[in-house]
């Protein structure tokens, strides 16, 4: 083991502390000290020190952590260590190689960003190779491959920052490959090509009894795998010999290749066998050199079948570790009906807010940086979690930082208050005053929302930064409005506004939902770029989507 000394604890420590507002954590200190060689075995050794040392490193103040460490001679490890990631087992620097595999059935959506974000801050962490391994072998007929998902996930993963490798792999190019590798199997007696349903294949091996297809020699098999490319679909599959007797029924003699007559958006009608994701993936990530898997807690049994593929060829098995589903409050994702309901018109297209994808995130107003944080925020946990979504909302916010603010006035409703005098009002674009002001001129015909006029009681209301009226029911009239102030006069409920005004613009603001908010916007909104992210007050967060001549369109971001 490396000596882990006080002085290399104290840099650590002295580090974290810096760059969290004078505190630093146990736990990343420990993250540096792996990075340093600490070994799990020692932890309870050095214990003792870290404990003594974080203790006199947060007693200081922040001046004096700066000073401190920019005194040591000895610094902290070049690597960073991304915080809420554990080590990775077996890991060497420069040498972790680790796959993003994406079915492209459809764009990336917050679900699929967990996998694709801990690859890559795993593979920067220990500054190895990301590659991009497109597992488009053949769909089937409820998960077909969308030809335009290539795209749309390559551009999920570039608004992402995502750093996989130039060359981008794709199954569908290898198919020839996996056919030599099946052949040699056939050989060998591991593979057989079996013609029994896919109901008898059940029956058997719930009850452990062999397929007599299995039993034929690998002349035979090699003959009736050759029978298979242009035998019916559905007629035959090639199936991994195993132990029929195996205590799990699900790992016996797993199918590895089988027939489809499906068009491929990329080989076309080239193929008509095609191998299971098992199959390849037992072959591929020895020949591109996986070292680290990252994958969900369903798949222990994939992990099981490509472990007993390698130790066929006597290859070396990479490192597997699992990560819990995740379930987000709020969010409902579904690519493939997604995918019909985009078809049919329901849904604008794949950036429709609904369907949570990255581009649809990236359309209203969510920045990457939020997505990454929220991501590492929940780490890597084996057990099912679910999350709010308005925590990531709430890290949104904070990187958007102080957006300028303006009025939108839905369903406006004409209010006239008597006594008002013609005003010059001067709002700023946010409460403090470092973004600049509108100005504004009114009369006395304001718009206010329908749901604010229908609220309206006997009592004095402030029309925001302008002035301050008095709200009263008057005889037979349903409400009568008089002016008190400019200045506010005390306890107010304060209600957003308009000018009454032909300047004023159409706004549309489309919600997660798919509904859309109508009303108007001031005039000051038409000189906004399409792509900025305000904040209408009382409302929330937009970005602007689309300028037309006669309206604005907004997506909606959060509160």
């Amino acid at each position: 083991m490396t000596e882990i000394t006080s002085e290399i604890i104290k840099a650590y420590a002295l580090e974290n502390a810096i760059k969290h507002n004078g505190k630093a954590n146990q736990g990343s200190v420990l993250a540096g000290l792996f990075a340093e060689g600490l070994e799990k075995s020692e932890i309870k050794n050095v214990m003792p020190k870290i404990i003594e040392v974080l203790k006199s490193v947060n007693e200081m103040s922040p001046e004096q952590q700066q000073k401190e460490f920019e005194k040591l001679p000895i610094k902290t490890s070049k690597r960073e260590i991304r915080e809420g990631l554990k080590e990775l087992e077996n890991a060497e620097e420069g040498k972790v190689i680790m796959r993003l595999a994406p079915f492209p059935s459809g764009p990336l959506h917050i679900g699929n960003a967990r996998n694709v974000i801990l690859n890559d801050e795993y593979t920067k962490m220990y500054k190895g190779k990301l590659i991009l391994f497109f597992d488009d072998t053949i769909g089937s007929a409820n998960k077909m491959i969308d030809p335009e998902a290539y795209a749309l996930i390559k551009e999920g993963l570039d608004w992402l920052k995502i750093s996989y490798d130039k060359k981008i792999l794709y199954k569908s190019d290898r198919t020839e490959k996996y056919y030599e590798y099946a052949e040699e199997l056939l050989k060998k007696g591991y593979l057989y090509v079996c013609h029994c349903s896919q109901e008898t294949m059940q029956d058997l091996k719930a009850k452990g009894i062999a397929c007599a297809c299995r039993e034929f020699s690998p002349e035979i098999q090699l003959k009736r795998w050759k029978e298979m490319f242009t035998s019916p679909m559905g007629s035959m599959s090639a199936r991994l010999k195993t132990s029929m007797q195996d205590p799990d029924p699900a790992f016996r003699d797993r199918v590895m290749f089988k027939i489809s007559d499906i068009p491929h958006p990329k080989t076309k009608n080239k193929f008509r066998v095609y191998p299971s994701m098992e199959f390849s993936w037992g072959i591929d990530d020895h020949i591109f050199g996986s070292t680290h898997i990252l994958r969900g807690t369903d798949h222990h049994m994939s992990t099981r079948v490509q472990d007993f593929i390698r130790g066929i060829f006597n290859w070396e098995n990479p490192e597997s570790f699992y990560n819990g589903q995740l379930e987000i409050s709020g969010v409902k994702i579904s690519k493939s009906g997604s995918a019909k309901k985009i078809l049919s018109g329901e849904y604008v297209g794949h950036n429709d807010p609904r369907t949570w994808s990255m581009q649809s995130l990236r359309d209203r107003g969510i920045k990457p940086e939020a997505v990454r944080e929220f991501i590492l925020s929940l780490g890597i946990k084996k057990a099912n979690i679910t999350t709010p979504v308005e925590t990531l909302y709430t890290l949104n916010k904070k990187l958007l930082g102080e957006v300028p603010r303006y009025f939108f006035v839905e369903n406006p409703t004409k209010i006239t208050i008597k006594g008002c005098p013609h005003l010059e009002g001067k709002i700023p674009l946010h409460p403090n005053n470092t973004l600049g002001n509108k100005n504004t001129k009114t009369t006395g015909d304001f718009l206010i929302s329908e749901d604010d006029f229908n609220l309206l009681d006997d009592q004095d209301y402030r029309l925001m930064h302008l002035l301050t009226f008095k709200s009263e029911r008057i005889g037979i009239k349903p409400r009568d409005f008089s002016f008190i102030s400019e200045e506010p006069t005390g306890k107010t409920k304060f209600l957003h506004w308009l000018p009454a005004s032909p300047n004023n613009i159409n706004v549309e603001i489309k919600m997660p939902d798919g509904t859309i908010k109508t009303g108007l916007g001031e005039y000051a909104l038409e000189k906004l770029k399409v792509g900025t992210v305000i904040q209408f007050e009382r409302f929330g967060f937009c970005k602007l989507y689309k300028k037309e001549k006669e309206k604005l369109e907004f997506w909606f971001t959060h509160n």
